[in-house]
């Protein structure tokens, strides 16, 4: 059973290792090699990765007490980050934390919900209704990579 709760601190590596290795292991499929080292770097400092994460207050997902993905949603409807544990794919963690991010949403008013959404991701998002409004090419760490802004009105 899926569990989705608020962010601890003590979740800072998890999620750190969920963003990493799925994007390392599942963006892969649509990204060259150096465009995923500079979107996941070897090193990070996790203090700035604590703070990021402290900004972001996700919500985690569990599955028998091991952190599984991970989603967060801004006042303004902005999905910022939304991974899922590369061994745990298509096992309902991303159905479970996008439920839960709309839930959440309706409880604070949230009428439009965007993102700026991976190649890979694109199709995850259309699957729950999410439209393309733009694509774009974002400049990470000196790489273009090509990702789409993405909105849903509930």
């Amino acid at each position: 059973m899926i569990k989705i709760r608020e962010y601890v601190e003590a979740d800072a590596q998890a999620l750190w290792d969920i963003h990493f290795y799925t994007i390392r292991n599942i963006n892969i499929r649509d990204y060259n090699q150096a465009q995923v080292e500079a979107w996941a770097p070897e090193s990070l400092e996790l203090s700035i990765w604590i703070n990021r994460m402290k900004g972001l207050n996700p919500f985690v997902a569990e599955i028998d007490g091991i952190v599984v993905g991970y989603t967060d949603l801004q006042s303004d409807g902005l999905i910022d980050h939304f991974f899922c544990h590369h061994e745990y794919q298509g096992q309902g963690v991303g159905r479970a934390l996008m439920n839960h991010v709309f839930a959440v949403g309706k409880e604070r008013g949230i009428s439009r919900f965007y993102s700026e959404v991976s190649i890979t991701a694109k199709p995850f998002y259309e699957h729950f209704g999410f439209k393309v409004v733009q694509p774009q090419e974002m400049d990470v760490r000196g790489q273009k990579l090509r990702n789409f802004v993405m909105e849903k009105s509930s």
